[in-house]
């Protein structure tokens, strides 16, 4: 049977006797009896008149120590635990409980009858347990919680199972109720059953009254009409009013309202946002107003569907005067499609052994329950120990110190703070070439790595030319993998120049200062200081530095770039006063024709202004203003031709 035929509100009778409710729970087999704990003796209570029902093993000599016993902390544990549902546990045993807690119990056995029934040590004993020793029972050590999902299942044997939301069903329903509820449903009452949806989202607005189930007695059984033709059955759902519009209150491909924006952000001044901000108030009163004039329609509503962000919800509810109250519970098409999905009961066809089998795939998926508590477990844990953190002298504090603000100046580039830093403190630090710190978890081993991993450009030529920074020192391997390596060197290579030549090194291989360096910028100042002072260092070896980059090759660069652009523009020149001395083909003659062959030509057919067809095809291949010109040119021709014919007529 296709899912299409089954209705919430018009189940077949057929299937609504034989449903039964359905989950995993109840189609597992029964839990195996208990096992006797081994650890505890299973001890009854002993028997006569002078013995404790609830405390295992305890027996009194007369009233008084019965009494005393009733009013023991054992005695008021067991109670509690009893109530609980938990089992109680015998004197040794709750002993082994009393040790396991930071506050001592008291033995009560002298405490006076006037004095409190609990003290705040067995509840906090009694807390303790129940929360390590769930769970309690057999039953939930065999069956864990079930997920909870949003569809409840009902089973028609012999295969076939339906399923529907539970939000459908009234708010307090409990799950042992949803099928008697499911069968009154079916029952749409004198009225009958309507609902209310509205949805909001992005300026766009969409709410519709909507009818779910016809009233009882409104079905018309006649198959056919009084003129023999089939009748048309009634929709199950019938649309009694809706309503869509939209406002601008949203930025295009921006997303997020403009009141949003203006709680996250500074208010904006924009001419956009302050239509946004009318759109958004505009969008409110159209809503409150609708809701309003549907007072009545919604106040007869069984459930109301509200689609809306947390901010556009006020739109709807708590404010003075709402027509939908907070306890109830995009387009005409979007209202549609949810209006089919909460009322069209999902339908499945598995038999029982499928059922069965399916179930016991999903119990084996569930978290394993914990087991229950041994003795050592309900000890009171002990805190983990921290490890120590070093102790720092002040002179370390203060040399760390230093650390952080110097790096920090050179990752942010303040290159003025950082000289008069160095001449104070870096003798202190221990040179130019000093490493870095591991504690700092910087990308390199010395301040000029660290500078050209971070893209300053000024900070790295003062490094290398002022302080003589050395550029051949290895950047440390624990700093850097191999696929972090890789991909920078496949970065800095694609925007090199095309006369410089990376030098080849296999994967993973060593680094200096300059393969870091991920910006066109910082590379050329290490070719331009590998060009000034060559003698320095290795440059073009140990520094890894691929070429040199002197003076005059970038002033030949220079000039190389100012030539190409002239020449450009002087070919730009040159198109155009070819275009321009180009001298316009010479116009045809115009002989002014007889009248006997003008009446000739107009009998044989209309005639084209400006020429014939060679005419037509003389301006090909010339610009846009040149044929616009000789089209001119040809119109004045024509017009003088006529005015001499006219007047030429008018003397004869």
């Amino acid at each position: 049977m296709a899912q299409s035929q089954y209705h919430l509100f018009s189940l077949p009778q057929e299937i609504l006797d034989t449903l039964v409710p359905r989950n995993i729970a109840n189609q597992t087999t029964a839990p195996p009896p208990p096992r006797a704990d081994s650890a505890t003796p299973a001890l009854q209570p002993a028997a006569g008149s002078r013995a404790c029902n609830i405390c295992l093993g305890a027996t009194f000599v007369d009233v008084d120590d019965q009494r005393a016993h009733f009013r023991s902390d054992w005695h008021r544990y067991n109670v509690k635990i009893r109530l609980g549902g938990g089992e109680p546990v015998n004197e040794a045993r709750f002993a082994q409980l009393v040790d396991g807690l930071e506050d001592s119990i008291s033995g009560s056995a002298s405490s006076s009858e006037g004095e409190s029934e609990d003290s705040d040590a067995v509840s906090a004993l009694v807390q303790k347990t129940r929360k390590l020793a769930r769970p309690s029972s057999p039953d939930d050590s065999q069956n864990p919680s079930i997920p909870q999902t949003p569809v409840v299942w009902f089973h028609s044997p012999p295969s076939t199972q339906i399923g529907i939301y539970k939000a459908t069903f009234p708010a307090a329903t409990s799950p042992e109720d949803y099928l008697s509820e499911l069968k009154e449903m079916q029952h749409g009452g004198e009225y009958g059953r309507t609902w209310a949806l509205f949805m909001t989202a992005g300026g766009h607005f969409a709410g519709a009254i909507v009818r779910v189930k016809r009233p009882d007695g409104d079905d018309d059984d006649s198959p056919s009409t009084k003129k023999g033709k089939a009748k048309r059955p009634k929709p199950e759902i019938e649309v009694l009013k809706h309503k869509t519009f939209h406002r601008y209150t949203t930025r295009r491909k921006q997303g997020g309202s403009q009141s949003l924006n203006d709680n996250t952000k500074s208010k904006a001044v924009s001419a956009g946002a302050m239509l946004r901000r009318y759109g958004e108030v505009a969008l409110r009163d159209d809503i409150r107003n609708l809701l309003t004039e549907w007072t009545e329609e919604i106040h007869d509503c069984e459930r109301i569907w509200i689609r809306a962000s947390v901010s556009n919800r006020r739109i709807f509810l708590d404010y003075e005067g709402a027509v939908i109250e907070k306890a109830q519970s995009q387009t005409q098409a979007e209202l549609t499609r949810c209006l089919q999905e909460l009322t069209r009961v999902k339908v499945s066809h598995l038999t029982e052994d499928a059922l069965r089998a399916q179930d016991e795939a999903a119990i084996a998926a569930l978290p394993k329950p914990r087991a229950l508590p041994t003795p050592a477990s309900l000890e009171a844990p002990k805190p983990k120990e921290k490890p120590p953190q070093p102790q720092l002298s002040p002179a370390e504090e203060a040399l760390r110190d230093k650390w952080s603000r110097l790096l920090d100046m050179v990752k942010r580039g303040r290159l003025d703070t950082f000289k008069g830093f160095w001449e104070r403190e870096g003798a202190v630090l221990g040179g130019v070439d000093a490493p870095v710190p591991e504690w700092a978890d910087e990308r390199g081993g010395t301040l000029l790595q660290v500078a050209a991993h971070t893209n300053q450009e000024d900070v790295v030529r003062y490094l290398l030319e002022d302080l003589r920074a050395d550029p051949t020192l290895d950047v440390p391997a624990p700093h850097l993998n191999a696929s972090t390596a890789e991909a920078e060197d496949s970065g800095a290579e694609s925007d090199a120049d095309a006369d410089t030549q990376r030098l080849p090194r296999a994967r993973g291989g060593r680094r200096t200062a300059y393969d870091l360096a991920r910006t066109k910028e910082v590379r050329n100042v290490f070719r331009r200081a590998a060009a000034a002072h060559s003698d320095w260092w290795d440059w073009l070896g140990a520094a890894r530095v691929p070429s040199v980059l002197s003076a005059e090759m970038e002033e030949g660069r220079e000039e190389k770039k100012k030539a190409r652009r002239k020449g450009l523009k002087d070919k730009v020149r040159e198109r155009e006063a070819r275009v321009v001395a180009a001298p316009p083909p010479p116009p045809p003659p115009i002989e002014a024709p007889p009248r006997l062959a003008r009446k000739e030509a107009s009998a044989s057919g209309p005639r084209k202004l400006g020429g014939s067809a060679s005419a037509v095809e003389s301006v090909a291949g010339l610009t846009p203003e040149m044929r616009a010109k000789i089209e001119r040119e040809r119109r004045a021709r024509a017009a003088e031709a006529r005015m001499k014919a006219l007047q030429g007529g008018g003397r004869s």
